[in-house]
């Protein structure tokens, strides 16, 4: 990411659609694949420090804080773009990711799908979740 002025970061939140509590949900795509890592909550904080230091901030609900993506695993998200929906209420992040993107110690959040008329896990566990949370 480049630089970013204070007028630009206000004027675009001012443009988003937050919902009743101050959020609005994010989608983190790994910028040159086009791979679906996850999805997780900012708030006005979370946005504008994002787009300040160029590393991915969510809003966590359960702690009702900042979290930044990495921060305790070590697997960050750099911002590459910022983006939003036609709607103004959705964004997505093209990241780059680096190591693993869910809590889970997979790749993507995105792991469980329907195949065949069955509920299937399609992705394998790369780093044990106890490792990356000590």
């Amino acid at each position: 990411m480049t630089d970013i002025s204070q007028a630009t970061i206000d004027q675009l939140l001012k443009a988003i659609k937050f919902d009743k509590n101050g959020l609005v949900p994010a989608i983190a795509q790994q910028h040159d694949t086009g791979e679906v890592l996850m999805m997780a909550w900012m708030n006005r904080d979370s946005i504008a420090e994002t787009l300040q230091s160029g590393q991915v901030c969510y809003w966590s609900r359960s702690r009702s804080s900042l979290w930044r993506k990495g921060e305790t695993s070590g697997q960050t998200q750099s911002l590459k773009e910022f983006r939003w929906d036609c709607d103004n209420d959705t964004l997505l992040l093209q990241v780059e990711q680096t190591g693993v993107a869910c809590h889970t110690g997979r790749r993507n959040c995105f792991f469980n799908a329907v195949r065949d008329g069955k509920i299937v896990e399609i992705a394998e566990i790369e780093i044990d979740p106890a490792k990356l949370y000590r």
